[in-house]
This record gives structure tokens, sequence and C-alpha cells, in this order.
């Protein structure tokens, strides 16, 4: 069979949290197209199983080891990209050479933020290859700067203007390559609402569970495990508090223990100071257990002996989150655990959590509270809780599906040429 290829320009390849591109390389290569990749090299080796045979090129922006060498760096890289284009620049010349290499098929370029969609933009116009764009998140889903991956350091109010400037930089380099992208595809229908007055050619992927690694195996367990996974940026984006009133309220009427009753946070170290912040104003920290980022092989064990898998959402609006749908809830849906979400959004992710029947968007503490009494009761009667999920629902979101849906995008645009 005759193999086609695909050079992919991503930020990012494949760490805790955008194992994206991971996903779809093994499920490309296991239908005949060979991806290399090009990518900025971040510190992670959460997911490293997934980058298997890939070849990958890996870019060194940031080698300073001590604290205040790498603010400095950090700080000077930043500026350098957002002046001049530094990270692109160097990002177009290793495709480049790639592309002199060896012949390809297809440019992707699947991005955060911007970049590296200029150097993905100026490879395509200079091989003449169609270009796709996959964008995780867009800057429109955050009220605030979390777009910036880090927070800029205090500059006597400088980094305000600094962080609009480097918003509308953002915005109008991602839009001039999106409007010569031969196809877009984003992660949930507010995105591709936003995406499609750009350009008129985008295609709804969400993010989903590998099937060869999340499905149900149901462990009985001698306690009652309430698992997050992920990172918590701020409450405006992610709010626990309808969750600690609720176990507060449990734990008030002294059904609930502590020796029974475990909140777990798989998380990192920020995110941990923010939530020790919040469940302390309600004295639940005899509740709370804290760890580190797990290796991704331990994941679905740790969601399978899960009572209930804990998802942090907020309403949706001007100042809340739009249209995030993260990679944590589809694999908490493969493994069929009851889904808490804390804050629901009222919106598109409520929406598959009630379609899919996978528990509860919870608007109020009441609801919450009436949720994990229900399943702790179903929990000490059996060892075990369960979502009553639908199948068929659930398939639609496998990354071997959501392969196929890239290829198809593919072959269409390889084969009109």
């Amino acid at each position: 069979m005759c193999r086609k290829r695909v050079l992919i320009l991503c930020d990012m390849f494949p760490p805790a949290f955008g194992p994206r591109m991971g996903y779809l390389c093994k499920y490309l290569k296991q239908a005949g197209w060979e991806p290399t990749v090009i990518t900025e090299y971040i510190p992670d080796e959460t997911f490293a199983f997934l980058k298997g045979d890939t070849e990958v090129v890996y870019l060194r922006f940031h080698k300073a080891k001590h604290r205040a060498a790498r603010t400095l760096e950090w700080l000077t890289v930043f500026l350098a990209d957002l002046l001049f284009g530094y990270k692109n620049r160097r990002m177009y010349r290793e495709a480049l050479k790639q592309t002199r290499r060896q012949p390809y098929h297809l440019i992707l370029c699947s991005a955060y933020r911007t970049f590296p969609l200029p150097a993905a933009r100026k490879i395509a116009r200079k091989t003449k290859l169609p270009l796709v764009v996959d964008l995780r998140d867009i800057i429109e889903q955050s009220g605030g700067n979390e777009f910036i991956a880090h927070a800029l350091p205090k500059l006597g109010g400088m980094e305000k203007g600094i962080a609009s400037i480097f918003k509308r930089i953002n915005l109008k380099q991602r839009n001039r390559v999106l409007r010569e992208a031969g196809h877009v595809t984003t992660v949930s229908p507010w995105h591709t609402e936003v995406l499609k007055a750009i350009n008129p050619n985008v295609t709804l992927i969400y993010n989903g569970y590998d099937p060869e690694l999340f499905y149900p195996a149901p462990v009985r367990s001698e306690r009652f495990y309430i698992t997050y996974t992920g990172r918590v940026f701020n409450t405006a984006l992610r709010d626990p508090e309808l969750l600690f009133q609720a176990v507060a309220r449990l734990s008030g009427e002294r059904n609930i223990t502590p020796d029974t009753f475990r909140i777990r946070w798989f998380t990192d170290a920020k995110s941990q100071q923010i939530i020790r912040s919040e469940a302390g104003k309600y004295t639940l920290q005899a509740y709370m257990d804290y760890s580190g980022y797990v290796p991704a092989s331990r994941i679905p064990a740790l969601l399978n002996e899960s009572a209930i898998l804990l998802l942090l959402a907020n309403k949706t609006g001007a100042s809340g989150p739009k249209g995030i749908m993260t990679t944590k809830f589809f694999e908490a849906l493969a493994v069929e655990k009851p889904i808490l979400c804390v804050r629901g959004d009222e919106g598109y992710l409520e929406d598959v959590i009630n379609r899919t029947q996978s528990g509860l968007s919870a608007h109020n503490a009441e609801e919450v509270y009436r949720f994990i009494q229900a399943h702790y009761l179903q929990w000490k009667a059996s060892g075990l809780t369960k979502a009553a999920v639908n199948p068929d629902e659930i398939e639609a979101f496998s990354r071997k599906t959501q392969a196929s849906r890239f290829i198809h995008i593919f072959e269409q645009l390889t084969n009109d040429r």
C-alpha cells in the first residue's frame, strides 16, 4: 500500500494537557498515513507512549535551569516572538528542511493559540501543499488572559497593555492563516460557530477517548472516591464551590466520614493551591487527597475504581468559559462512571452530558447533594457505581472514529489536487 505523508506542525506533542495529535498519529499510521511532527519541546512525559515510532523533531526554546533565569528567558522569548515572530521563524526553517528531505502530501497545523500557524501558512505556500488547521482552543473562549501560557510578571501596570497587544496580534495572525487554510477542524460546536465566520470550511471533531485504553472495567473499592484529573487555572473557568457546599452538608449531617469518603485531586502544584484555598472555606481538608500528575497508563484504572468522576467548569458567559470540552470528559464517558460537572456550563458540555445520560451538569448545591448521596448509597450497597450511558452516543467520541474524520478531510484535499 502506498503511504501518504503528512507534515504536522504543532505547539506540543503530546504532553498531559494536549494528547490530541498523539492519538491522531497513532491511528493515522494504522490507516496508512505516515506523519512527521515538528513541535516545541515540553518537559512532560505523561503521554510519551503516544510518540511510538512517529518521527518527531523537537525545537527547544527554553534551556535555562534556575528559576530566575527561566523567568528572564521566558520573557525574552515571549517578546522576541511577539515582536519578530521568533518561534515561527525557527519552526518554518525546520519544516523547510523536512520538505526538502522527503515529499509530503499535506500540511496539518494543530495549535492552542496561534503558534505555529504562521509557520504552517508559510511552508504550505512555499510547497504549494494543502493546509489543514486544527484549533484545540481559541482565544475567544476565555474571559481573561488564560490564553497566555505563563502569567506575565509585574511590570508597573504595563503587563495589561502587553497582554492586550499580544491578544490583538495573535488574533490577526490566526485569522490570516485561517482564511488561507483548505480546511479547519476544532473541538466544540461553540468553536465551530466562531471559526465559520472566518473560514466556512470548518469541521467539528471533538476531543475523545482511546477505545484501546478507556473502557468499563469496574473495580470494587473500600472507599468512595470522587476523582479529578487535570488542571485548575482559576475559579472563573473551573469552579468547585457547589461540590464543596454539598460535601460540607453531607459531612455536617454525618452522612459521610473521611474514613470512607475521599476526594482525589491528580493535578499540579498551582492547581492544588487553588483547590486547598477553596476547600478551606468549608473546612473539608480531612476529605482531600492530593497527588501530582500520574502516567497516562494509570488513568483508566483510577477512573474505573472511582465512584464519581469530577469535571470542573463554569457557566458560559462574558467572563466565563465558552465551548470548553476537555479530554477528561470523554475518557470519563468511556468508562461509564457517573460524571459530576460543577458548575454546569448551561451550554454544549451540558448538552452532551444530558444526551449521553452520563451524569449531572449541576446548577446548584442541592442537585449536587442529591447526586452524591444517591451514588453513595449505591456504592454502600454494592461497592460499585455505574452510569446508564447511551453506548451509541459514546462511540462517536472514539479517537479511532475521529481519526477517520481527519483522514476523510486529508483525502478530499489531496485527491482534489
